[in-house]
C-alpha cells in the first residue's frame, strides 16, 4: 500500500473511531464529574442547612478520593481482564445509586460515609477510560482522543453549574433544593450503565462496526505498538510497572496538576459566592463561564500538542500559567474583578495541562503493566482531591480567607512542571548515551 493510501486509511479509520467513541466517553465521564463535584454547589445551602464548617465540608469532598485511591489499581486490573463494557457499566450504576443517596446524609459522619463510599465505587472510572482508549488509538494521535475525552471536565462545570443552581431552588416532597439536585442529577448515570453494556466495544477486534479494511489497519497498528513499547520499555508486569521511577515521578506531577483541579472543582463556586451578593444562578453563570474559556483552550492546546508531537513543553507551559494565576488570585482576592479573570486563566491552564499530561505515561506502559501504571498515578494523583478540600477548608476556617490555600496550590502546579522537565531532561540524556554507545 502507498505512503499516500495508508495515511488516507488511518485517517478514515480514526475518524470512524472517534466520531463512535468519543462523544460517548465523553457523555459519560461529563456525568461522572458532575456527580463527583456538584457537592460544590450543593455546599451554597447544604452547609448551612447542615451546620457544616468549611473544614468539615472539606473533609467530606476530599474523602471521596480516600475510597477512590484505595479501589484504584485493582479496578482497573478487573476492567483490563473483564472488558471495559462490563466494568465501566458496573461502575456507573453502583455510583449512581450512591450520587443520589448524598440527598439523605443528616450530618458529618453520614457525609463522610457516603462520600467515601461514592469514592470507591467510582474507582477505576477515569483510569479505566485512559486505558480504554489506549486500544484504539496510536500514540501519536492520542492527544486529540484524551482532550476530546477530558473536555467533559470544564463542561461538565460549565453546563452542569447554571443546571445545578436552577436545581437547588427546586423543593417539595419534604425535600430541600440540594436534596433534589442529587437525586436528579443521579439518573443519569443509572441509565447510561446500562446502555454501556449495550454500546461500548471492547477491543478493536470485537468491532463489528468498523469496515474490514480500517479494522485490519487498526488491529495491525495497535499490536505493532505494543510490541514496540515493551521491547524499549519492557513495562509488560505489574511489578514492574507499580516500582517505576517514571511511574512515580508522573504521580507526583498528577497529584500538583489535582490540587488545582478540585481546588476549583470543589471551591470555585464558593469563592465567587465570597465576591459579593450574587444569587446562586448568578453564581452559576460566572462558573459556567469561567469553564467555557477553559472548554476552548483545552481542545486548541490538545490539537496544537498532536500536531506538533510536543508534549513537555505543552504541559508545563500550561502548568506554569495555572500557577501563576492561582498566585494572582490569592493577591486580588479583595478585587472580584481580577480574581475572577484570574481564576479563568487557572482554569484554562489547569485543563489544558491534564489531557497532555495523560499522553505521556501511556507511551511508555503496555499491557497489565499500562492497566496498574496509569491506575496508580491516578490513585496517588487524586490523594490531592482529598488533601486539596481538607487544606482548602481548614486555612478558610482559620485564617478567614481563601489566599493560603491558593498559594499551595500555585506553588504545587509550579513543582510539577518542574518536575516533569527533570524527567523529561534526565530520559534525554540516557537516551544520548546509550545511542552513543
Amino acid at each position: 500500500m502507498s505512503m499516500e493510501a495508508d495515511n488516507a486509511l488511518q485517517s478514515a479509520t480514526l475518524r470512524t473511531v472517534t466520531w463512535r467513541l468519543i462523544p460517548f466517553v465523553m457523555l459519560l465521564y461529563f456525568i461522572a464529574y458532575l456527580d463527583r463535584v456538584n457537592v460544590g454547589f450543593a455546599a451554597l445551602t447544604m452547609n448551612a442547612d447542615l451546620g457544616f464548617s468549611a473544614t468539615i465540608y472539606g473533609i467530606g469532598a476530599g474523602v471521596f478520593f480516600i475510597g477512590y485511591a484505595l479501589f484504584e489499581v485493582p479496578s482497573n486490573i478487573f476492567l483490563h481482564k473483564v472488558g471495559a463494557r462490563i466494568w465501566i457499566a458496573r461502575i456507573m450504576i453502583t455510583w449512581g445509586l450512591l450520587s443520589a443517596s448524598m440527598a439523605f446524609i443528616q450530618g458529618p459522619i453520614s457525609f463522610y460515609i457516603v462520600r467515601f463510599l461514592l469514592g470507591a465505587a467510582e474507582a477505576g472510572f477515569f483510569p479505566g477510560i485512559i486505558l480504554y482508549l489506549t486500544y484504539w488509538y496510536p500514540a501519536k494521535a492520542r492527544g486529540k482522543a484524551v482532550g476530546l475525552f477530558m473536555v467533559a471536565i470544564p463542561l461538565s462545570a460549565m453546563i452542569g453549574a447554571p443546571v445545578s443552581s436552577v436545581l437547588l431552588g427546586v423543593e417539595g416532597f419534604g425535600m430541600k433544593g440540594w436534596q433534589w439536585m442529587f437525586v436528579i442529577e443521579a439518573v443519569p448515570a443509572l441509565l447510561l450503565g446500562f446502555a454501556v453494556l449495550a454500546y461500548l466495544t471492547d477491543r478493536p477486534e470485537k468491532a463489528a462496526w468498523l469496515p474490514v479494511e480500517q479494522r485490519d489497519w487498526l488491529i495491525r497498528t495497535m499490536e505493532a505498538e505494543r510490541a514496540g513499547i515493551a521491547s524499549d520499555h519492557g513495562h509488560k508486569s505489574l511489578k514492574t510497572a507499580l516500582l517505576d521511577e517514571k511511574v512515580l515521578g508522573f504521580a507526583f506531577i498528577y497529584f500538583c496538576v489535582v490540587m488545582g483541579s478540585y481546588t476549583l472543582g470543589f471551591w470555585l463556586p464558593q469563592m465567587i459566592k465570597s465576591f459579593g451578593t450574587m444569587s446562586n444562578l448568578q453564581i452559576g453563570m460566572a462558573t459556567g463561564v469561567v469553564n467555557l474559556f477553559a472548554v476552548i483552550a483545552m481542545i486548541y492546546w490538545t490539537r496544537r500538542s498532536d500536531a506538533r508531537q510536543e508534549r513537555v513543553g505543552h504541559f508545563a507551559t500550561a502548568a506554569l500559567l495555572a500557577s501563576l494565576a492561582f498566585g494572582v488570585c490569592a493577591a486580588t482576592l479583595t478585587t472580584p474583578a481580577i480574581a475572577i479573570v484570574a481564576l479563568t486563566f487557572a482554569a484554562i491552564g489547569i485543563y489544558s495541562a491534564l489531557p497532555t499530561f495523560w499522553t505521556l505515561p501511556t507511551s511508555f506502559l503496555t499491557g497489565v503493566g499500562a492497566a496498574a501504571g496509569i491506575a496508580l498515578i491516578n490513585s496517588i494523583g487524586n490523594l490531592a482531591g482529598y488533601l486539596g478540600p481538607f487544606v482548602m477548608g481548614y486555612l478558610k476556617d482559620t485564617t478567614g480567607s481563601y489566599s493560603s490555600g491558593l498559594v499551595i496550590v500555585s506553588g504545587l502546579l509550579a513543582g510539577g512542571a518542574g518536575c516533569l522537565l527533570l524527567l523529561a531532561r534526565k530520559k534525554n540524556r540516557i537516551g544520548a548515551m546509550e545511542h552513543a554507545h
